[in-house]
């Protein structure tokens, strides 16, 4: 087995969400990297967010470390791969400490990350209501489990000087060293909405603002010395680093498959296909981004490079045309509903979209994605590619998904399996088409998305490290539609 040099590194976790672990790993991150260090960010679980603010601190891709999508096994290698060249890593939590995936026991819990990394971890402690109890709640988190290293404690939201006084005083017998205090701080607050923050790309201006104010306050009330210290004390990981291009010549080859004869539009008389220029020189996949469409994972694109594809990324809000000689379309996603009047309003790009996926060409669209590709979506007209129509709902859906390919498709050969994660308070209505493109075994048996022509459409946000055959087949798929 091979084994890495050590990269220092820590894991910022907390008793439960709203403790303030983005707040403290944001503003850690920012102040080792106003130090003049190379700091890797990372984070926990699904989130597509918070590693936008990590990337402002870092100016690194933001990346995730998620034990149930891609396996218990892939969690050091994409961590490696990320620290690379760096001096230190920052590994935002998910929930609670020991919270993780429903049913599972410890799986994609940050304790179960924290302990594959072998990090010591810093408790982010939420101390506006309590004096004396913090010690019982950090005691408590300590010694849960002996594996999990609590190296140190951050109290957040600390009233005054007494209030501190307090808490240490407290802490004193837990045995679990504080690394921090920060003060009540209404700077740093971060709007949210109905999924979470609002994205960096939507407020760009003050969310460097709150980033810095992050880091001010990090900085004036962290001990950055003894932190770097317990980042070092963390050993040497086994195995090597995850690259795009080894994993792609080593995954298994199905064949393609032949397009499906299912309807390209819901009305396709009006979108009508024309040729798709050629890239000059080489293959074009074009990927949605701006504000209306910021969630992705960056071994996404990794993965479409390592596969000979030329990555452009544009924008749906603004751009009238797709990139120039673009053979194949990825639109992930992120908050079309909010946007839905602009993309409505920008009629050229609907059409090129709707030519595209008529022409049969590949489209691998994921939740936003997949709104985007509707008839409508709350009454603004969209691309018209599906016949389906999406609305805003009353109930968050939220979770892991375990899901199988009902048929092949520019995405996936039937049969695959792959785990991902739904996030979305919208509806599709009808929810799956003749040919659907999971079937989800887990939690509930059902089938949900799109298969037709080149076009994979779905709700399920998947993370194409766990099965990177699926970017090399849309690659090629892009090559030979």
């Amino acid at each position: 087995m091979v084994t890495s040099s050590p990269v220092p590194r820590l894991v910022v976790a907390a008793p439960s969400s709203g403790s303030g672990k983005t707040t403290v790993a944001t503003g850690l991150m920012a102040a080792f990297t106003a130090r003049g260090l190379a700091v890797s960010p990372h984070k926990v679980g699904p989130d597509y967010i918070d590693p936008g603010y990590h990337a402002l601190a870092t100016g690194r891709a933001g990346r995730n470390l998620d034990a149930y999508l891609c396996g218990p096994e892939l969690v050091v290698p994409l961590f490696l791969h990320g620290a690379r060249g760096c001096d230190l890593a920052v590994v935002e939590g998910v929930m609670g400490l020991y919270d993780g995936a429903a049913g599972q026991g410890e799986l994609a819990s940050t304790a179960h990350v924290a302990k594959l990394l072998r990090a010591p971890v810093v408790l982010v402690v939420d101390a506006s209501s309590q004096s004396r109890s913090v010690a019982a709640l950090v005691h408590g988190f300590a010694s849960w489990d002996p594996e999990v290293r609590v190296g140190g404690v951050i109290l957040n939201k600390v009233a005054s000087d007494r209030h501190e006084a307090l808490l240490r005083e407290a802490l004193d017998s837990a045995g679990v060293p504080v690394l921090g205090v920060l003060r009540r701080a209404p700077q740093v607050d971060t709007p949210s909405r109905h999924l979470g923050l609002v994205p960096v790309a939507e407020r760009r201006a003050a969310a460097v603002d709150s980033v810095g104010a992050m880091a001010a306050q990090v900085l004036a009330g962290c001990d950055l010395d003894a932190l770097t210290a317990l980042a070092r004390s963390a050993g040497a990981l086994p195995g090597e680093a995850w690259d795009a291009a080894e994993v792609l010549a080593s995954a298994p080859r199905p064949p393609l498959p032949f397009p499906s004869p299912g309807a390209a539009s819901a009305d396709p008389g009006d979108r009508p296909a024309g040729p798709r220029p050629q890239a000059p020189d080489g293959l074009v996949v074009a990927v949605a981004g701006g504000e209306a469409f910021t969630f992705s994972y960056a071994e996404h694109t990794e993965l479409l490079a390592a596969a000979g594809a030329e990555v452009v990324v544009f924008d749906p809000l603004r751009d009238e045309r797709l990139p120039e000689g673009t053979a194949g379309l990825v639109v992930g996603g992120g908050f079309p509903e909010v946007y839905a009047a602009e993309l409505s309003a920008n009629e050229p790009l609907r059409g090129a979209v709707a030519g595209l996926a008529l022409s049969g060409a590949p489209v691998a669209a994921e939740c936003a994605g997949l709104l985007y590709l509707c008839r409508e979506l709350d009454g603004q007209p969209m691309c018209g590619v599906l016949d389906a129509g999406a609305r805003m709902g009353e109930r968050l859906t939220l979770g892991y998904r375990d899901a199988v390919a009902v048929g092949d498709s520019a995405l996936a050969a039937a049969g695959t399996r792959m785990r991902g994660h739904e996030f979305h308070r919208t509806v599709v209505e009808p929810g799956a088409g003749a040919a659907p493109a999971w079937g989800i075994t887990a939690p509930a048996r059902r089938v949900e998305g799109f298969v037709q022509q080149g076009v994979h459409a779905s709700y399920l946000h998947t993370h194409w490290a766990s099965e990177p055959g699926v970017a090399r087949r849309f690659v090629e798929r892009c090559r030979t539609s």
